[in-house]
């Protein structure tokens, strides 16, 4: 993600990518096991040399996930602009940059310096991941708030409804669609105990009304049905979601947590 000038000030920005414009998720919800980091890297293998590297890595990483009593699979290795660092993809747990020689992997952000922004050097890579997951979603399983006329933009936003920031996120939203942007809320409960709220927003006849209720702090009846929420949960869980809003772009860029209709604008203009 890129970074302004007033973020760089804010340290807890680049140790967790996590501004105080978003409501944490649980530490329930962490695996005891789980290795997290927040984007992977960009770079492929295009060398004979390149990919037996990238197969001696993942062996190795294999042999010392296994030794440290870590059980994770590896997906996918690519390389990174810094030699001997290395993107890794596991199964079920979010990506971790990884040295060469197997024997350190990287929990967060890498962060490039000596431009007018910060940028993380996975940004496209990971943007690329998250828009092949986005676009598998069924918007039927959303609740969309469409833009007023033609849509410029559609943005897809991590959200619950137990979350003050998405309280205030969504509070703007007719603003937000007057600006020419759609909004697809996609469900991610911060913990167990908010589930049932979600999936009573979801199992409602008009979800829109629902959430519009249920956002607004207004307590709704409890039902169930066959939903999308724990679905929902899991994809936000494989993007490395942290916590809500979290709002991604139809391109599967991270945008950042709450914002203003103005701000939301110019992070969609080129």
């Amino acid at each position: 993600m890129r970074l302004n000038s007033s973020k760089a000030l804010l340290s807890c920005a680049l140790l967790s990518g996590l501004l105080l414009s978003a409501c944490s998720n649980s530490d329930k919800q962490q695996k005891d096991t789980t290795l997290t980091a927040t984007t992977p890297a960009t770079g492929e293998a295009t060398t004979i040399a390149e990919r037996n590297a990238q197969q001696r890595l993942i062996e190795t990483l294999h042999k010392n996930f296994e030794a440290a009593g870590v059980h994770a699979k590896i997906l996918e290795i690519k390389n990174t602009e810094l030699s001997n660092l290395y993107w890794v993809k596991l199964d079920g747990l979010e990506p971790v940059y990884a040295t060469a020689d197997g024997k350190y992997i990287i929990q967060g952000q890498v962060i490039r310096l000596g431009d007018k922004e910060l940028i993380e050097i996975s940004e496209s890579v990971k943007a690329e991941d998250n828009k092949a997951l986005l676009s598998k979603l069924n918007t039927a399983d959303l609740i969309v708030y469409p833009a007023n006329g033609p849509a410029k933009h559609v943005v897809y936003i991590f959200t619950d409804v137990s979350c003050p920031y998405c309280h205030k996120l969504h509070q703007q939203i007719a603003h937000i669609n007057s600006k020419g942007i759609e909004v697809r809320y996609i469900a991610s409960p911060r913990a167990d105990e908010f589930k049932a709220a979600m999936e009573s927003v979801w199992c409602s006849k008009d979800r829109r009304a629902a959430f519009d209720k249920a956002i607004a702090g207004e307590t709704l009846a409890a039902a169930s049905c066959q939903n999308p929420v724990e679905a929902q949960t899991e994809l936000g869980a494989q993007m490395g979601i942290k916590g809500t809003p979290a709002i991604y772009s139809s391109h599967g860029e991270y945008l950042g947590a709450y914002m203003s209709a103005e701000d939301l604008v110019k992070r969609l203009t080129p």
